[in-house]
């Protein structure tokens, strides 16, 4: 029995596939329980059309975090910390926070997991994050920010 796969199912193939299976497995348990259906002309069709449309849709993404990463090769946030008497700053700067600092100066959303460089920024002056803007079938967009600390 062919089957096209609606959800990845282990050791037998991942969404999308069309896959060979015995008629017993896939009439009493795959189909039943969701996880895929009969493969017909018609939806050999559909998952082509679906296929399509989420090739689309990657593109899309992928055209768009370039746009982001583009623009935050320009982008500077500056954050103000207080400093000790032997020059040394208090406390850190964490991913979140320049997540929070990117979306109030410059309106940037960016996740605080998408960083890939999740140390805290931790001394005054510049620092640079890597930012993993786009994963997928279409490949990786990584951006860059820079962080700029100050004395307050």
């Amino acid at each position: 029995m062919r089957v096209i796969l609606l959800s990845d199912v282990k050791k037998v193939g991942k969404k999308g596939e069309t896959v060979t299976v015995s008629d017993g497995y896939g009439a009493n348990f795959l189909i039943p329980r969701g996880l895929a259906k009969l493969s017909t002309e018609q939806t050999q069709k559909e998952l082509a059309r679906d296929n399509a449309a989420e090739e689309a849709r990657q593109n899309e993404l992928k055209a768009e975090a370039e746009k982001i990463a583009e623009r935050l090769e320009h982008i500077e946030v500056k954050f103000k910390s207080k400093v000790g008497k032997d020059g040394r700053m208090f406390g850190t700067i964490s991913p979140k926070e320049i997540a929070e600092g990117l979306e109030k100066q410059w309106g940037i959303q960016i996740d605080k997991r998408k960083f890939i460089d999740k140390y805290p920024v931790n001394a005054l002056g510049y620092a640079r994050l890597k930012i993993e803007l786009y994963k997928g079938s279409q490949g990786q967009v990584i951006g860059t920010v820079i962080v700029h600390i100050e004395e307050e």
